[in-house]
C-alpha cells in the first residue's frame, strides 16, 4: 500500500510538471528579474524616475546621450585625467547613450567600460608608428566610402555616425565628423562600383553604423545590393545592439530578413557589456535567421587578460554569438595606451585553445599598418616536420607525430570544373598563386629598378625569357618551349636516376643505366 501511494504521488508531480510550462533558464534572453519580469540592467540614478517607455525608445536614447564633462560628471566621479581629456579641444567625439553609460560603476575609474568609452588626458600623446589611417583604408578606396582591399569583397561606409564613440575607433579621422558623412550621392557612387566589378561577391556594410541611419535609408542601401546579381551576402558590422539594443526592434529585424542572405558581427569587448537587453537583442536578430558573431579588440586595461576573454566567449556562445576576431589595437591616433605587445595576445589563445570549445576560441589578427588587411596570427603548434612526418604539440603541451602518406595523386585540375572557372584575383594571387603555379616569385615594388644598378640600356645579354619558368605562369615575356620532354610522375629522368624512392632509401640508378660513384659524373 505504501509503495502504491508513492507510485502514485510521483505519477502525479510528473502530470503536474508535464502539464506546467517549461521555462529555460539556462537562455539568456529568457532571464527574469526578482520582480518576474524579463530582467533589466542597471540604470544611473539621473534616469531612474523616467517611465520605461522613453527609455526603452532608441530615438530617446540618441538625443539624450551624454557627451560633455558636466554631463559625464553627474553620473561618474570623474578622475583629473578624466576632467583633461573631456576638456580638450580637439579631442575625438564623446557621445554616449544612456543606457551603456549606466553600465559603468560610478566610483570605479577602472571600470572597463568606462575605459572604452571615458576619454583620457594621456589620448593626446603621440607614439612610435601613429598614423591617422593606419590601416591604409582610404588608400584603398576606389570612390569615397568604399575600400576594395581583398579580390573578392568590399567594405561600404555607408555613415560616419555612431550611437557612442570607442576610444580606440580604427576611423576615428571621419567618424563623429556631421561634416565627413556619406549621403545618397556617395551611396549610388559605391552601388555603381559594386555593380561594374563582377568579381565582388560579399559586401561589410559599416562605417560609423549602418544601424544608426534612418530605417528607410538603411533598406534603400540594402535594396541597391540586392539588385546587383553577384552580390551573393551581404554582411553588416555593427556595435549598436550593444551600446543601444532598444534600436533592436521587431520591425527592424523583419526588414532585414528581407535582404537574405544577411550576417551581422557585434562588437563586445567585456562581459560587463553582455546585459540581459544585449541578450534580448541578439535572440531577436538570430530569430530573423541573421547569423552572428563577435569582434573584439585586445585593450590593455580592458581584457588583456585570459580570465577576462574566457568569461567573455562563453557568455557570447551562451547568447548564440560565436566568437569571431580578437584585433590587436591598431596603430591609430588616440590609442596608445590602449596596446599591448602582439605577446599578450598569443598568451590569451594559448589559454583558450583546448581551455574551451573551438567555437568560442577567436582568430587572433593584426589588421596589417600600411594596408595589408588581417593577418592571423598563432602560437606554434607545429614543432617539426620532415618528407614524411610531422610533429605536433597539443595545448597541454602533449607531442605527437602525424605519417604523411607515401603516395598522394595530385589533384587533377584538368578535370576539376571549379578550377577551370576560378574567379579572378587579378593581381592578388599572393602566396596562395605561388603554390597553384601561377606565379614561382613575388618580387617586392621597385625590386627590378634597384637591380638594375642605373642602367638604363638593355645589353644584348638581358633577355626577358631567360628568367621564365617553364610550366609556370609567365613572370615576363612568354613561357618558352625548349622542346624538352616532360617528365611524368614516376618517369626515368635522362641521367637514368628514378625521382621516386621510398622513405630512407637513397636515389637508385634506372635498371640498365650506368653507375658512377660521384654525382657530377652523372650530370
Amino acid at each position: 500500500m505504501e509503495t502504491e501511494a508513492r507510485t502514485e504521488t510521483a505519477g502525479g508531480a510528473l502530470a503536474a510538471a508535464e502539464a506546467a510550462p517549461f521555462v529555460n533558464h539556462r537562455d539568456p534572453a529568457r532571464r527574469l528579474g526578482p520582480d518576474g519580469l524579463p530582467a533589466v540592467s542597471r540604470r544611473a540614478p539621473k534616469w531612474q524616475d523616467l517611465p520605461d517607455e522613453k527609455w526603452n525608445d532608441w530615438r530617446w536614447q540618441l538625443s539624450n546621450r551624454v557627451n560633455d564633462l558636466e554631463e559625464v560628471a553627474e553620473i561618474l566621479e570623474l578622475t583629473d585625467e578624466e576632467r583633461e581629456g573631456l576638456s580638450a579641444d580637439d579631442k575625438f567625439r564623446v557621445d554616449i547613450t544612456p543606457y551603456f553609460i549606466s553600465l559603468i560603476d560610478p566610483k570605479d575609474p577602472n571600470d572597463p567600460i568606462r575605459r572604452q568609452v571615458i576619454p583620457l588626458g594621456r589620448e593626446q600623446s603621440a607614439f612610435i608608428g601613429m598614423m591617422e589611417d593606419s590601416l591604409g583604408e582610404d588608400r584603398h578606396s576606389p570612390v569615397p566610402g568604399l575600400v576594395h582591399r581583398y579580390p573578392d569583397r568590399v567594405l561600404m561606409l555607408i555613415t560616419t555616425q555612431c550611437a557612442t564613440y570607442c576610444r580606440y575607433c580604427t576611423r576615428s579621422r571621419i567618424v563623429g565628423d556631421p561634416t565627413q558623412n556619406f549621403n545618397r550621392r556617395d551611396h549610388e557612387a559605391q552601388l555603381d562600383y559594386i555593380r561594374r566589378t563582377p568579381q565582388i561577391r560579399d559586401v561589410l556594410i559599416s562605417g560609423g553604423d549602418g544601424l544608426t541611419l534612418a530605417p528607410k535609408l538603411l533598406e534603400s542601401v540594402l535594396r541597391g545590393l540586392r539588385e546587383i546579381p553577384h552580390v551573393e551576402i551581404i554582411r553588416i558590422g555593427s556595435r549598436v545592439p550593444v551600446f543601444l539594443p532598444q534600436r533592436i526592434d521587431d520591425e527592424l529585424c523583419e526588414m532585414l530578413a528581407r535582404y537574405h542572405p544577411i550576417w551581422l558581427n557585434i562588437h563586445v569587448n567585456h562581459a560587463n557589456e553582455i546585459t540581459p537587453e544585449l541578450a534580448r537583442a541578439c535572440d531577436k536578430l538570430s530569430r530573423a535567421g541573421i547569423p552572428l558573431g563577435n569582434q573584439s579588440v585586445l585593450l590593455a586595461g580592458v581584457n588583456d587578460c585570459v580570465n577576462i576573454q574566457r568569461d567573455l566567449v562563453h557568455g557570447l556562445v551562451e547568447m548564440r554569438v560565436r566568437p569571431y576576431y580578437l584585433y590587436q589595437c591598431d596603430l591609430v591616433e588616440g590609442s596608445g595606451h590602449f596596446r599591448t605587445p602582439v605577446g599578450k595576445g598569443l598568451e590569451i589563445i594559448e589559454g583558450l585553445r583546448g581551455h574551451t570549445s573551438g567555437y568560442a576560441v577567436p582568430t587572433f589578427v593584426v589588421d596589417a599598418p600600411g594596408g595589408g588587411g588581417k593577418i592571423p596570427v598563432m602560437p606554434n603548434y607545429l614543432i617539426s616536420y620532415s618528407d614524411h612526418k610531422i610533429v605536433l604539440r597539443n595545448y597541454e603541451g602533449y607531442i605527437t607525430t602525424y605519417e604523411e602518406p607515401l603516395e598522394y595523386k595530385q589533384h587533377d585540375k584538368a578535370s576539376c570544373a571549379s578550377c577551370q572557372h576560378p574567379r579572378p584575383e587579378a593581381g592578388q594571387g599572393g602566396v596562395h598563386a605561388l603554390l597553384q603555379g601561377e606565379r614561382m616569385w613575388i618580387e617586392p615594388a621597385g625590386f627590378e629598378q634597384v637591380h638594375e644598378r642605373g642602367n638604363t640600356e638593355v645589353h644584348r645579354l638581358k633577355d626577358p625569357a631567360k628568367w621564365v619558368p617553364y610550366g609556370v605562369g609567365a613572370i615576363e615575356g612568354q613561357i618558352v618551349d625548349r622542346g624538352l620532354p616532360v617528365l611524368e610522375a614516376g618517369a626515368v629522368a635522362p641521367n637514368g636516376v628514378a625521382p621516386e624512392y621510398g622513405p630512407g632509401e637513397e636515389p637508385r640508378p634506372a635498371e640498365g643505366a650506368p653507375t658512377a660513384t660521384a654525382n657530377h659524373e652523372l650530370l
